[in-house]
């Protein structure tokens, strides 16, 4: 089956789950050395992914407006239903983004999980600001998920049903973050066990944890994958592994309801990484799921995950 043109016909309905918006993204200081490291590879990348430089390296940043426009440009562009934000410097201008384009945008709170008022502020992001889910950095978060502290934030998103995005794994480029406490995606079975009610993902296939992953999916049905980025940490597995064989098996055991799409874009002027959509629709194709399979897949969960309506394109 032949791709379509972006936005064409034979493509289903597509919702990118996980975005950053282009502003005040995390960054780690590093030794000289191994920040010229991490240059070299992240230049090699952009070689191998046939990616321009980003803007940051070519002039100034755009503003919020700026960039939220030129995003709802990327969402015409290739015809897409909508793009969610997972972060976006802070909930309040995450959420002035959204309300500049409602229709093609939706947004998730972001803020720390160990800040006194996690809870409230998880509570007035979605009901007065509109944000649709959480998302966390794990090795950010200071005590185990379980902690006490923690359980007011649990709660607020077990009654609503919050769909709660936690990264784990690999964390950054070259050079960057690969041991911490929380860094393995089982360190979240407690409360994943304990709240059935929230809709975890866990993106990038676990980023170094595939197999954690998949026990962590096999033991709690409210522990979703999504399939986000390069995903260039296959390469250094100590066993072959690919883009084909983490849509086989995700797909074998977890199900199509439970894997969503995401692409991990976010700067321009790449903007939508449309390169790896084509990857990953070709890999679904290539597998021959079934059509209704691809469309839960790259839009459908989505919908129903953030609870947001169905767009025409």
């Amino acid at each position: 089956m032949t791709l379509a043109a972006p936005g064409g016909a034979d493509r289903p309905p597509v919702i990118d789950f996980h975005a950053h918006f282009p502003v005040g993204r995390w960054r780690r200081e590093l030794h000289p050395i191994t920040a010229e490291y991490a240059r070299r590879r992240a230049q090699r990348m952009r070689r191998e992914w046939d990616f321009p430089e980003p803007d940051r390296v070519q002039g100034p940043p755009l503003s919020v407006e700026e960039a939220a426009d030129r995003w709802a440009a990327e969402v015409d562009r290739y015809g897409l239903e909508r793009v969610v934000f997972v972060t976006g410097r802070d909930n309040d201008t995450l959420a002035s983004v959204v309300a500049r384009h409602p229709d093609k945008f939706a947004g998730m709170a972001h803020h720390p999980l160990d800040s006194p008022d996690a809870a409230d502020e998880l509570k007035r992001a979605v009901e007065e600001l509109g944000l649709v889910g959480y998302k966390l950095i794990a090795p950010f978060v200071q005590r185990p998920f379980e902690d006490r502290a923690y359980e007011p934030v649990w709660e607020y998103a077990a009654s609503r049903r919050l769909p709660v995005l936690i990264h784990f794994g690999l964390l950054g480029h070259a050079g960057g973050l690969v041991h911490h406490p929380r860094l393995n995606p089982l360190t979240l079975y407690t409360v994943a066990s304990r709240y059935p009610e929230i809709p975890f993902i866990i993106p990038h296939f676990g980023s170094g944890y595939w197999g954690e992953v998949l026990q962590l999916c096999w033991s709690c049905p409210n522990v979703y994958v999504d399939t986000s980025g390069s995903n260039q940490w296959v390469r250094w597995m100590p066993y072959p592994l690919s883009l084909e064989d983490l849509f086989r098996k995700a797909y074998e055991t977890i199900g199509p309801e439970r894997i969503v799409f995401g692409t991990d874009s976010s700067w321009f002027p790449r903007g939508f990484a449309y390169r790896y959509l084509q990857d990953q629709l070709r890999v679904c194709y290539q597998l021959n799921l079934r059509d209704e399979d691809i469309a839960a897949i790259f839009g459908g969960n989505a919908r129903r995950l953030a609870g947001v309506t169905r767009r025409s394109c």
